[in-house]
């Protein structure tokens, strides 16, 4: 009779553009649908439900997140399909413009997508004869009056934080989201419009998420936010990331945690010296430095200079000698000139990250930066994007090279296996291989790397 159910139960297809918050989100959002029945299916499939969970973060990413709910609308011209997220949150309009949509929700109440789906589907099978709605919403997208999409998005100055858990992913690794929101306006960015202010997750209820997560087999978690080194700014007593860190290594609430994102500041000297001592912490810092130009950083409204970054990153070293460095850059920002960019050059071979995420400037309709003078030349930009990722390779090669020249094993966990070749990553984020015909996955290994080969450290178990 379970298996009946089961087969006869609805479908929700989920699909997901953008940050690793986003990720969580859906996921969260498929856990909400499962516990109302609905079965999680393929997105490419034929679905009662679709939902697309938005990303706006470039003008290519709103192109993106377009192109999915139309092939969406087409998988399925009868099904409700639902758009949430970032896009849908800064441009309701033009998303209730595509033929096909039926709800446009934002970036807040994303779990209330469950009722009104379910609702949306009862009265389909309750009345399929009745008329709909017309609706002229105009533009290139409209050919004919069609219903009119609920569009509900609420006013993110004042949300607050979204109650929303996971209790297991089909991964050794798992993002948990423990804020939303960023304060920072920085020139070039619309995430802030889209998102609001910061709100964070009461750490009672992260750290329970985190220990279910950890039962049910789960190795590593990361946690993540909008902006994550602003946890519990907004919290009327002082607790931020690194108190949620400790309190989360006392009790030992996982085998291993890793934080997402964080603008260089925030990685401060107490910052450092409270997570160096927490063996709980893998020793891997994403900080999105953007750039190693004073005068980009200002114009971008970054609250650091390229100075303080660089002291940031070589005190964490020092502090946690096994720490690797990955980064998110820009290029082609309205005004940098060829020395601005030289510079950024020459802060990357002096940091010596691990990975360089190297973005070309993306004019945003609202933000400051789209309104400046000298913007760049699109075939500049590519030209700085083609050198600078050049040069980041160039930089990540040595560092592997010199990691297996230490001879030191690493601390992996093993998530893929590919016909007896298991692949994971270290604890500083060093992707691995062994071959071994044990069952590995999720297993953490020590791991002496023996060769390099392209971007991964091949090696034994020892």
């Amino acid at each position: 009779m379970e298996q009946n159910n089961q087969n006869n139960a609805r479908i929700v297809g989920l699909y997901t553009l953008g940050c690793k918050v986003a990720q969580y989100e859906t996921e969260a959002i498929g856990e909400a649908f499962a516990r109302r029945g609905f079965r999680v299916g393929d997105f490419d499939g034929a679905c009662d439900v679709y939902v697309v969970n938005t990303c706006t973060v470039t003008a290519e990413s709103d192109r993106k997140s377009r192109q999915v709910i139309r092939r969406a609308a087409r998988r399925n011209p009868g099904a409700v399909l639902m758009v949430t997220g970032c896009y849908s949150q800064r441009s309701p309009d033009e998303v209730a413009r595509i033929p096909g949509v039926s709800v446009v929700i934002g970036t807040a109440d994303k779990l209330s997508l469950v009722d009104l789906a379910q609702q949306l589907l009862d009265e389909k099978e309750e009345r399929p004869a009745k008329a709909p709605i017309a609706a002229d919403v105009g533009g290139k997208d409209a050919a004919a009056p069609r219903a009119l999409p609920l569009v509900r998005t609420t006013d993110v100055r004042r949300a607050a934080f979204e109650p929303m858990c996971i209790t297991s992913v089909p991964r050794t690794r798992a993002y948990v989201k423990i804020e939303d929101g960023c304060e920072c306006r920085c020139t070039y960015c619309a995430i802030s419009d889209a998102r609001g202010g910061v709100r964070s997750k009461p750490a009672a209820d992260v750290i329970a998420e985190i220990e279910a997560l950890y039962r049910a087999g789960t190795r590593e978690i990361v946690l993540t936010g909008i902006e994550t080194g602003s946890y519990g700014r907004d919290f009327a007593e002082p607790f931020g990331l690194a108190d949620l860190l400790s309190e989360l290594n006392r009790r030992a609430s996982c085998e291993r945690v890793r934080l997402s994102s964080l603008s260089p500041e925030l990685a401060d000297a107490r910052f450092a010296e409270e997570v160096a001592r927490l063996p709980i912490l893998a020793p891997h810092f994403h900080l999105s430095v953007q750039s190693g130009s004073d005068a980009v950083l200002a114009a971008m409204r970054r609250r650091y200079t390229a100075a303080g970054a660089m002291e940031n990153i070589e005190r964490l070293r020092r502090l946690i000698p096994s720490a690797m460095f990955t980064t998110d850059l820009m290029v082609g920002f309205p005004g940098e000139t060829e020395e601005d960019f030289l510079r950024t050059v020459d802060f990357v071979r002096r940091a010596r990250f691990l990975l360089c995420h190297v973005f070309v400037y993306s004019r945003r309709k609202g933000t400051v930066a789209d309104r400046m003078p000298d913007q760049i030349p699109e075939d500049e930009k590519r030209r700085r994007s083609e050198r600078l990722m050049r040069v980041a390779r160039e930089v990540r090669e040595r560092l592997l090279d010199e990691t297996v020249a230490a001879a030191r094993p690493l601390s992996c966990v093993f998530e893929t296996d590919r016909g007896g070749v298991w692949s994971g990553h270290s604890d500083s984020y060093i992707e691995v291989s062994v071959r071994s015909s044990e069952n590995l996955h999720g297993e953490i290994r020590n791991v002496l790397p023996i060769r390099r080969e392209g971007d991964v450290l091949v090696g034994k178990i020892v």
